[in-house]
């Protein structure tokens, strides 16, 4: 389905997107409220996801997964982000960042050991990427360093805003096993976060998706069995970029889930808020707001199932160059900029109540800068996609 043709969903997908709502308007939308007020992480929530087939959905079912594609995936992701967008985040860490990324470059022994805990819910996973100081230039900038010890490695190191840091119980990370082979140098590892000399040095406190837990993580002399390698040695960039392109597709519907249901709250706020004698709705200014939403939501999901749809066709060989590689920085990009386009037109529509921190108009607007920085900045993905136009 690369071709450009799908505009719509079948009917399974429509049934997958609407289970996945249902149980998070229902079991995660209560939530959501004391997460973000709180940095508050609830410890079931994952166990419940996996019971209802919603980890593990591109994993093969002989390792405990769905054996789904990335449209389905991005479904979830959708779905997720309508009712607890920091919920949604974590979830896309787990289960694309850390799951799938294991399933499609680790060794079969990896995936034997590592993978029915994370598809159902009793392990919860992290990528271990970026670093202090080293942000967009990830790889080039990493310190950490992997030595070889025994049969295994011996791990130092810091790694920062990692996404589900202070919560999970194994952590895809990468460390530099040659410095003098610059990217070349660097390898995988699956690190357990209870290894000794494995710490959260600290969590951090954010302005949006405050419940998706972030921190910082320390490594002091970790060692990680040979066995717990990624891929082959000094082939990291190999695994990171396998991921990548298809961590910005799925992330995509975290954008589109954000913004729909932020047309839901603005319709719903226009009809019941009444201004000079009347409901604003009948303002044409404010019609004019919730048009531009709407057409920019359904503008975002068609682009974003295309883009999908062509990587789940692709498949993970296709990632990091070419066609796929541009596709998925654009979705991430116009989704990103949309999502932020229609919270803002929210917030106006909203007026000052909008401007309480408790309300769920202000929590959703928090949140709109991080998916213009996660997964590669704005800036980034405008150069994948000039370079590729340029190549």
């Amino acid at each position: 389905m690369s071709d450009g043709k799908q505009f719509q969903l079948d009917a399974e997908q429509q049934q997958l997107l609407d289970h996945a709502d249902k149980y998070a308007r229902e079991q995660l939308y209560p939530l959501a409220q004391r997460m973000d007020e709180e940095e508050w992480w609830p410890q079931h929530a994952f166990r419940e996801m996996g019971e209802l087939g919603m980890l593990g959905v591109t994993v093969d079912p002989r390792y405990g997964g769905v054996g789904m594609d990335l449209l389905s995936a991005g479904l979830i992701a959708q779905a997720l982000a309508r009712w607890n967008h920091a919920m949604a985040l974590s979830w896309l860490a787990h289960d694309n960042l850390c799951a799938n990324n294991i399933f499609q470059n680790g060794s079969e022994w990896v995936r034997e050991k590592y993978l029915p805990g994370l598809c159902s819910g009793e392990l919860i996973g992290a990528l271990g990427l970026t670093e202090p100081g080293a942000g967009s230039d990830a790889l080039g900038s990493m310190r950490s360093t992997a030595r070889r010890e025994g049969d295994g490695y011996l791990l130092n190191g810091r790694k920062m805003y990692i996404t589900n840091g202070p919560v999970a119980d194994i952590v895809l990370l990468y460390a530099r096993t040659d410095p003098a082979a610059g990217n070349q140098g660097i390898s995988a590892f699956v690190v357990e976060t209870d290894s000794p000399g494995f710490s959260t040095a600290r969590k951090l406190i954010k302005m949006g998706f405050r419940g998706s837990q972030t921190a910082e993580l320390a490594l002091e002399d970790v060692w990680v069995p040979r066995s717990n390698l990624v891929g082959t040695e000094n082939q990291g960039v190999k695994v990171v970029m396998s991921g990548l392109d298809y961590e910005r597709a799925v992330a995509a519907p975290i954008s589109l889930g954000m913004a729909e249901r932020a047309l839901e709250l603005s319709v719903e706020w226009a009809k019941t808020r009444e201004q000079f004698g009347q409901p604003i709705a009948n303002f044409q200014m404010v019609q004019a707001k919730l048009a531009d939403m709407y057409t920019w939501i359904e503008t975002m999901k068609v682009f974003i199932y295309q883009v999908l749809a062509a990587s789940a066709a692709a498949g993970p060989e296709a990632a990091g160059h070419g066609r796929i590689h541009m596709q998925t920085a654009a979705a991430v990009m116009y989704a990103a900029n949309m999502c932020n386009k229609v919270l803002d037109e929210m917030l106006q529509i909203h007026g000052g109540v909008g401007y309480l921190w408790e309300t769920e108009a202000n929590r959703l607007y928090r949140g709109n800068k991080l998916l213009e920085i996660g997964a590669g900045t704005t800036e980034v993905r405008k150069m994948i996609i000039s370079q590729g136009l340029l190549a």
